[in-house]
């Protein structure tokens, strides 16, 4: 199946030609989704066999249009996309301000003898003085001319008429050619009369010609697109903007020459050299050379970012100081630069839920104004009026009608809030995920790598009695120094960091469930040492009650105490934590003063989550969750309100598509950036508040586009129709109607460009929305309310092929990750559920798994097996 495969539209004037163009494509056999884009001209469709795009291109030219496949898929290239940069440059505003300028120059000789001489008595040539068949041929020829000018209007509206649909060109070409008519058989009957003698009625008819009207109708329809689209082209600016700062050339290493090629020649692997103040080409790895980035073209953060060799490095972000030599990793369309493009790209060209009913009145607002006009200009003449009111009265009805309105109110919106968001690091996949976002009830916030840095660092050093931290830091570096456990790689760090020197133990031996243990260096003695949790030390009666209640403490704020001792002697705690992020704190007040309710999601115990929860002035926690239970989790906070899930670990994926918004952490894994429905590349919580925020003042932008679409028209017509005529005595002129017309689709689009003015990080009317009810289990801690053993137990229920086994050595949820990855590698194993608390794994199988291999597998981990029943 193919989806949301993208076609370029041509031939489009309102929103009753995406509606023609939208039903064709749908009735097609195969097509699941179609949505087309007045703004982009663009259409996306998402289907399957017996539909190829071929059918497709066939149905949109019978609908009367032209369609072409945007680019094949999986070949887009930097070349490709400069040309789609190309397609963006509007080309079509100078066309018309040409048309207008000629259309002008020939409108006010007309206006000067139809209006000037009538109405203020202006002097004219000899030759046309008081001559009203003169006059006349004078004003159809330069009607005549302004209409050919402005051709397009004729040709596409009855054209249109011709394959069996309608649109605003046909209304516009109807009311003039009306005029034009009308006032061309008054003509001929002048001469009819002139040559009856009949002078009388000569000059009658030379009182009703509406060639002016004729001429000025499309004129003014002509200066209304032009403002429309000058307006238009701004909203595309931020998608034009982001193209532009795609490379064009590379500096590439061959042979050990520098050679400059056409970015489109880089392939992944080829070595690049980048200087300072130049461009990224492409997504690379440094692998020589330090220096400063500034990324601010992706995240929207002014601050420039080290990089060192190893570093990764996306295209278009700026080299500010020393040359970097970096290896290619995604080229053409994988770039990040160019993936955020598509991403912007594919949000302007999809449905907005808010649009539906604009869209269904636009499919049949026009036969329904045709209608009008038609049934208008019959009941006044049949009222008594002249041929002359009623036609009048109907031409207005036609001109004064403005489809267009209804049609850009969403997608002008959409396509500015999508530029606003990028600008801003906040990337929205579907214009769906723009418009939902702002109504979320609950925010579900993974702790890891979401709320905290994800990297643990060394929070405490408490070294005991006459001992220091250094040597505590050298001995423990030494013990951990073959350990990958992440909790070892923080007092790694801190060791680096500290400049210290160590060697690593001799005689290392690891003790599954325990610790580890070897022969090191302390305080230039070679003695027997070990590390490891409080219960084996306490198992060695090494801690003093001190010692236990210091560690109990560290344990109440979170941290991890690490116990390190020699055969001889206590040496001290080494407390390890993953910290919060410096804007986590904020991000969760800004969510509640929004009336959003934020949920920490965690795997730690419940112990650590609490003291994260008090830092973060967080009540709203579920701790000890599996990572197969998180998706349980967001279904049930479903049922009570809108749920948005923010993550950034593979884990996270399942959950992000079961929640109404996924939203990924940009820094996170490419599974979990895939699963969800916007990306943020700051990796920073006060963009999910952004986001909410900008998504709400976007729908809030949407409905005033609306609200002036519909009551524009609603407004309009019966005036135009003279439904006001025995009430006010108001009568339209159909000029001022065209006029009017003119400036409805202006108003929309212009309203929509304000959103560039926005401040995504504040909004005044954030307090307009109160708090959701936490649902019941959430009010309570998840395992004392019994809900997630409630979970697990209905699954269990669900599937006999399991078996529990019991683990020695797990310390912390990077163990528990650590025993999930061994065992889910495994074949035949179709879930694994590991518990910190209960010290077991429960694994669900979907083919024959050996107790062996199950035994073997966690061995390798780095853990002990007691038992598996």
């Amino acid at each position: 199946m193919k989806e949301n495969e993208k076609y370029n539209v041509i031939g489009m004037s309102c929103a009753a030609c995406s509606a023609r163009v939208e039903k064709a494509v749908s009735r097609l056999p195969g097509v699941k989704q179609v949505a087309v884009n007045l703004l982009t001209n663009s259409m996306l469709v998402s289907y399957e066999v017996p539909a190829t795009s071929e059918i497709i291109c066939n149905a949109v030219n019978q609908a009367g249009y032209s369609a072409s496949l945007a680019a094949e898929p999986g070949k887009k290239t930097g070349r490709s996309f400069a040309k789609e940069r190309e397609a963006l440059e509007d080309r079509e505003t100078p066309k018309i301000f040409r048309r207008f300028v000629v259309s002008l120059v020939l409108l006010l000789p007309l206006l000067y003898v139809s209006m000037g001489h009538t109405m203020l008595a202006w002097p004219l040539p000899e030759a046309m003085e008081g001559n009203a068949l003169v006059i006349g041929l004078y004003e159809l020829l330069l009607a005549a001319a302004v209409m050919i000018v402005n051709q397009k209007f004729f040709i596409n509206g009855f054209r249109n008429v011709l394959s069996g649909g309608v649109n605003m060109d046909t209304l516009v070409a109807l009311g003039s050619a009306a005029g034009f008519a009308y006032s061309t058989t008054n003509l001929f009957s002048m001469l009819v009369a002139v040559r009856m003698g009949d002078w009388q009625n000569v000059a009658a008819l030379g009182n009703d010609f509406y060639f002016e009207t004729a001429a000025m109708i499309v004129t003014l329809i002509t200066v209304g697109k032009l403002l429309e689209s000058r307006s238009k082209g701004k909203t595309t600016n931020a998608i034009k903007r982001l193209m532009d700062l795609a490379p064009k050339t590379a500096r590439l290493m061959k042979n050990g020459n520098e050679v400059v090629v056409d970015v489109s020649e880089v392939v992944v692997g080829d070595i690049f050299r980048v200087l300072p103040g130049e461009s990224f080409p492409v997504d690379g790895t440094v692998i020589e050379g330090e220096s400063a980035v500034n990324e601010a073209a992706l995240t929207g953060e002014s601050l420039p970012v080290d990089k060192v060799p190893g570093s990764l490095v996306s295209a278009a972000t700026i080299n500010q100081n020393g040359a970097l030599t970096c290896e290619a990793r995604r080229v053409g369309e994988n770039t990040t630069l160019q993936q955020i493009i598509e991403m912007v790209q594919n949000a302007a060209a999809s449905k907005a839920e808010i649009s539906k009913l604009a869209d269904t009145v636009s499919g049949i607002f026009v036969p329904i104004v045709i209608v009008v006009a038609i049934a208008t200009g019959m009941v006044w003449f049949l009222l008594g009026e002249t041929i002359s009111f009623a036609l009048a009265r109907a031409v207005s009805v036609l001109v004064i009608s403005c489809p267009c309105a209804l049609g850009l109110a969403t997608p002008v919106a959409i396509m500015v809030g999508s530029g606003k968001g990028a600008k801003n690091g906040i990337l929205f996949k579907t214009a769906s995920a723009l418009e939902a976002t702002g109504k979320a009830d609950f925010v579900v916030l993974d702790k890891t790598g979401t709320i905290t840095e994800g990297k643990p660092r060394v929070m405490n050093i408490i070294p005991d009695e006459g001992c220091t931290e250094d040597i505590l830091l050298v001995a423990a570096a030494a013990l951990e120094a073959k350990s990958e456990h992440p909790l070892a790689l923080a007092i790694k760090e801190e060791v680096v960091k500290r400049n210290l020197q160590f060697e690593e133990a001799q005689n290392f031996e690891a003790l599954p469930g325990h610790g580890v243990r070897g022969r090191v260096n302390v305080a230039g003695s070679v003695q027997e040492a070990v590390g490891g949790s409080m219960k084996f030390m306490e198992e060695k009666k090494m801690l003093s009650p001190i010692v236990r209640q210091e560690a109990e403490k560290l344990a109440e704020e979170g941290k991890t105490p690490l116990f390190f001792a020699t055969r001889e002697r206590f040496l001290g705690i080494i407390a390890v934590a993953d910290t919060i992020k410096p804007d986590s704190s904020e991000a969760i007040r800004e969510l509640l003063h929004m009336g959003v309710q934020p949920v920490m999601l965690t795997g730690d115990n419940k112990r650590t989550a609490k003291a994260v929860g008090l830092q973060l002035g967080l009540a709203a926690i579920i701790a000890d969750v599996l990572p197969g239970d998180k998706e349980e989790v967001i279904r049930r906070l479903k049922e009570s309100g809108r749920t948005v899930m923010v993550g950034d670990g593979i884990n996270d994926a399942p959950a992000l598509t079961r929640a109404d918004i996924g939203i990924a952490i940009g820094a996170g894994s490419d599974v979990a950036i895939d699963a969800a429905d916007i990306v943020l590349m700051k990796s920073s919580l006060l963009d999910v508040a952004a986001s909410i925020r900008l998504s709400r003042q976007v729908v809030r932008n949407i409905k005033e586009n609306l609200f002036w679409a519909f009551f524009y028209n609603i407004i309009g017509i019966p005036l135009a129709a003279g439904l006001w005529i025995p009430v006010f005595g108001i009568v339209l002129n159909p000029m001022f109607g065209a006029a009017a017309m003119s400036l409805s689709s202006f108003c929309v689009v212009m309203n929509a460009l304000r959103l560039n003015f926005f401040d995504v990080h504040y909004d005044k009317n954030d307090e307009s929305r109160k708090l959701k009810t936490l649902p019941v289990f959430l009010t309570e801690d998840a395992k004392e309310c019994g809900v997630l053993d409630e979970m697990m137990n209905e699954k269990m229920e669900d599937d006999t092929m399991t078996k529990t086994i019991f683990i020695n050595g797990m310390m912390c949820g990077h163990c528990v990750a650590h025993v999930t990855k061994a065992l889910e590698g495994l074949n035949g194993v179709d879930k694994v559920e590991v518990s910190l608390e209960n010290n077991n794994a429960v694994v669900t199988f979907n083919a024959d798994v050996s107790d062996q291999a199950l035994i073997a597998a966690i061995v390798d981990a780095g853990y002990e097996v007691t038992g598996i029943q």
